[in-house]
């Protein structure tokens, strides 16, 4: 058994695991099958998160897996069970949160601000596990975390079979936007730039632009008859897409913002006064989220194999974020951590 430490400075070290520690009140043990990479994965690999990352740290939290151990107090749950999990430990409530633990004040990111899955055995708490229904590819499952975003983003959009949804932002995260925004019925485009993403978008068969070689405005309003969008999804991150999601809704249009913008942009904040517009914030997710998430993998409709970039061993992690540099078209990789699970 093996574990992946990030050791900053875009490195990463494996080492063996040894001596699992026993199991405390409420935890579970599993055989990691599959972690995924993602955009926050490289941002910490890029030294952008030092300063929350405990280095050097496991990170990742993108995981499906076979649970091997049980605390003696957990209940619902049983050796075997294949699950995948919610990597928050909400912490202390307070006022502050209004009820929203997801997103509450003492939140700590598993994965992050504790270690993550990016190892072959790992300990998290029970409360985070959701059991996969039977047939459900671990693989595919790594997939489901963030899925669950793209159904939180959708859920708090209010979006409507029939709406025209613009996605701003063709990576990973915009196309399962784009996938369950569909999923529920919309009529949905998508931009993006880089020419690689294009095409594989196109070959979903979504409809697709590039602000860089056609007017984005022009593009929905021609998308649209003339009425522009009834939601804009904000997951490029860049500020040219915040400039323009105001000015490609109709009027009580509604701009879900999913993108982290770290650092203030200009908004167009008359558009918001003129058209009675919206603007939704939207952060990880809620359990109900999760549920729609491995519902919609069940069903076995969307596409989820073609956004898998390319699936490596744990112990090319190092391999696998210098691929993720070097090659902004790619999707989603994986990282499979046992080989024995498939």
């Amino acid at each position: 058994m093996q574990a992946a430490y990030y050791e900053g400075n875009k490195r990463f070290a494996v080492k063996a695991l040894t001596d699992l520690p026993p199991l405390e009140a409420g935890m579970v043990r599993l055989d990691v099958a599959y972690c995924g990479i993602c955009g926050t994965d490289v941002h910490i690999y890029h030294g952008a998160m030092d300063q929350r990352v405990a280095i050097p740290q496991v990170i990742g939290h993108e995981v499906s897996g076979v649970i091997s151990e049980l605390a003696p107090d957990v209940e619902g749950f049983q050796i075997g069970d294949s699950v995948t999990v919610r990597p928050l430990q909400p912490g202390e409530q307070t006022p502050f949160d209004n009820g929203y633990t997801h997103i509450g004040k003492n939140l700590k990111f598993i994965g992050i601000d504790t270690p993550g899955g990016m190892q072959s055995s790992w300990v998290v708490p029970a409360h985070t596990l959701h059991r996969l229904p039977a047939g459900v590819s671990l693989a595919e499952a790594a997939l489901i975390e963030p899925l669950a975003v793209a159904c939180h983003d959708v859920r708090l959009s209010q979006l409507k079979a029939g709406d025209k949804a613009v996605v701003l932002g063709g990576g990973p995260i915009g196309v399962l936007v784009a996938l369950v925004a569909r999923q529920q019925d919309a009529v949905v485009l998508v931009s993006e730039v880089n020419p690689h993403r294009l095409a594989m978008i196109q070959s979903l068969d979504f409809q697709t632009a590039d602000p860089t070689a056609e007017d984005l405005v022009q593009v929905v309003d021609r998308f649209t008859d003339g009425a522009m969008a009834d939601v804009v999804f904000e997951v490029s991150g860049v500020a040219a897409a915040v400039d323009s999601m105001t000015q490609l809704l109709k009027v009580r249009g509604r701009a879900v913002m999913v993108a982290i913008h770290s650092q203030p942009k200009p908004v167009r904040l008359f558009d918001f006064f003129w058209k009675e517009l919206q603007l939704v914030g939207a952060r990880v997710y809620e359990p109900e989220d999760f549920e729609a998430a491995i519902a919609l993998v069940a069903l076995g409709t969307l596409p989820l194999a073609e956004l898998i970039t390319k699936v490596l061993p744990l112990g090319r992690v190092q391999d696998a974020f210098e691929q993720i540099d070097q090659n902004p078209s790619g999707m989603k990789y994986l990282l499979h951590c046992n080989e024995h699970i498939q």
